[in-house]
């Protein structure tokens, strides 16, 4: 025989259910999920410019993030260093700030904005504080070769066949050629500007190794990623890892933007 239904019956188990809950901190914090910081603004790289973050936009935002990605001029250091800046600023609320390759070396400085929280590095370049990107690559023992700025000092590797080689491989030709097509050469006298002040220093990183780089190769970035004391993780990717392998990058972020939440106590 059914027992009668009894809203009073049903009023008592929930509060049993959430006494039990309360007196074990485990279940309730199994129950709520870790808050993250909700702002992700992304520093692109050079040869590249912010239309080729898409893929991975598209991702962070169906995973509920709010995602900003800047449009360096690629023309100086402080040049792009301002850029990063106005975009922290128009965000509402905590930021992680990441950056790929040459936007590395940028959040490493614009990374000191107060509503910075934590910093990802895509297989990125972290200088130390009064250094160069040129002063780092020549620290580490691997000096930048092979790309000659043109007669106005502006680096480019706009062949779609050298650009899939050192930079895409893991991606069709196609997508190759679609970068190369909107990509910013940057002014080469840039690698020789200073960061001020290194913001790695005082804020979590995290680093993703991409260990079929052929642009910046993955031992280097082993040793970068250990100078700076980031958190690690390594993939088998190319250079242009956000668009290979985009579902792995954006739970790096996603993990990156709860840790950095959990660490500050938001």
């Amino acid at each position: 025989m059914r027992t009668p239904f009894h809203p009073l019956r049903l009023l008592a188990a929930a509060i049993s259910l959430s006494l039990v809950v309360a007196a074990h901190p485990a279940m309730a914090a199994a129950s709520k999920p870790t808050p993250a910081v909700h702002n992700i603004v992304l520093v692109h790289g050079a040869l590249t410019d912010g239309s080729s973050w898409l893929p991975l936009i598209t991702r962070l935002q169906a995973m509920g993030y709010h995602v900003a990605a800047v449009q360096n001029p690629l023309t100086s250091l402080a040049d792009d260093v301002s850029a990063t800046e106005r975009v922290l600023r128009r965000q509402s609320g905590d930021v992680l700030l990441v950056g790929h390759s040459w936007g590395g070396a940028v959040i490493t400085q614009a990374g000191n904005a107060a509503n910075v929280k934590g910093l990802v590095y895509l297989s990125a370049l972290a200088p130390d504080s009064a250094e160069s990107v040129q002063d780092l690559m020549t620290k580490i023992d691997a000096p930048m070769n092979g790309l000659s700025p043109d007669p106005e000092g502006r680096v480019w590797m706009d062949d779609p066949q050298q650009f899939h080689q050192f930079m895409a491989a893991d991606l069709p030709l196609k997508t190759a050629r679609q970068l190369v097509a909107v990509q910013q050469p940057i002014v080469a006298a840039a690698l020789g500007e200073k960061v001020a002040h290194a913001a790695w220093h005082d804020k979590p990183s995290w680093y993703l190794k991409t260990d079929d780089d052929q642009a910046l190769r993955a031992t280097v970035q082993q040793v970068i990623a250990e100078r700076i004391g980031a958190h690690i993780v390594a993939i088998r990717s190319s250079h242009m890892s956000f668009l290979s392998h985009t579902e792995e990058v954006a739970r790096l972020i996603d993990h990156a933007a709860r840790e950095a939440a959990r660490q500050t106590g938001r």
